[in-house]
């Protein structure tokens, strides 16, 4: 019992690991085994990270927004998790749910705000200052993403103006060119005069023309001249790939990009332009670009 014990508290000293945390898929096939926590400071969010933080330096941030603008992230951990393994920390909207438990009926109803994800990126902040915090000084805030899918994607639209982000993600998802139906619950207002709003280099991922958010999306593309953009489709529909193995085949293609944005990896710039353009080859997909100054040939 002793030992067990010890072996607890050096989890605990070394990850800030905590009984308030469970592992998906082995915990992702990246370099950093990856584990949700919840944590009492942040009690509507999720958590996705790197379960020893000893090994990593700096972790870039996303902050995401979930399908339906529900309460809960479980829809997408799998592709979460797949990130967090390859060394960033995600804030995901909707509070933890331990293993084998389930969301109450009053928090199922609930539905998040764009203003949520505004919050963890407060929050991550405050811990990377804070010295008594598994977080401190492991963050790297000059590298945020804002991203989210459907309804969440409309909420990273929402708040994509925020001088912290550096690049913006929007996942089946494009603003409606007329205001929401009634029966769509609370959607974010994001409009098409949104879109100029955003101030970083921006992906859109859609499910191609079976995805119902594909006029939407491609609409916004046309719009969007004054940020660069890629838009790339995949005939997966409007439900992606994210409950896949490891997020499916969505989640290689946007961990090249995060990696391009937040980390420097200048080389996959030509994954997603100029003639050799690597996700263009890629069987399924279709890649277009805009707004950048370079080709990357």
């Amino acid at each position: 019992m002793k030992k067990i014990l010890c072996l607890f508290l050096t989890l605990s000293a070394i990850s800030g690991f905590s009984q308030n945390s469970k592992i998906i898929e082995n915990g992702g096939t990246g370099l950093y085994k990856a584990m949700v926590v919840g944590e009492k400071s942040l009690p509507q969010h999720s958590i996705f990270r790197p379960t020893d933080l000893s090994k990593i330096k700096k972790l870039p941030v996303i902050v995401w927004g979930n399908g339906g603008c529900s309460n809960s992230s479980n829809n997408y951990q799998n592709f979460l998790n797949e990130i967090a393994s390859r060394g960033y920390i995600v804030l995901a909207n909707g509070p933890f749910v331990p293993q084998g438990d389930s969301l109450s009926a009053e928090d199922q109803k609930k539905r998040t705000t764009s203003k949520m994800l505004l919050e963890s990126v407060d929050w991550i902040t405050a811990q990377n200052a804070n010295k008594n915090s598994p977080y401190f000084k492991k963050i790297d805030l000059e590298n945020i993403a804002v991203a989210g899918m459907s309804c969440g994607g409309l909420q990273a639209i929402e708040v994509a103006g925020d001088p912290r982000f550096k690049t913006t993600l929007v996942l089946n998802s494009g603003v409606l060119n007329a205001p929401p139906p009634a029966n769509m619950g609370q959607m974010p207002a994001a409009t098409k005069e949104k879109l100029q709003d955003i101030h970083t280099p921006t992906l859109y991922v859609i499910g191609d023309s079976t995805d119902i958010a594909y006029k939407n999306a491609m609409d916004d593309f046309g719009r969007i001249n004054h940020v660069p953009v890629v838009m790339a489709n995949l005939n997966v529909g409007h439900s992606g790939t994210y409950r896949q193995p490891h997020g499916g085949a969505f989640a290689p293609l946007i961990l090249d990009w995060l990696d391009w944005q937040m980390k420097g990896k200048k080389e996959n710039a030509k994954l997603f332009s100029g003639t050799t353009c690597g996700w263009c080859k890629k069987d399924g997909w279709r890649i277009e670009t805009k707004n950048f100054n370079t080709k990357y040939d």
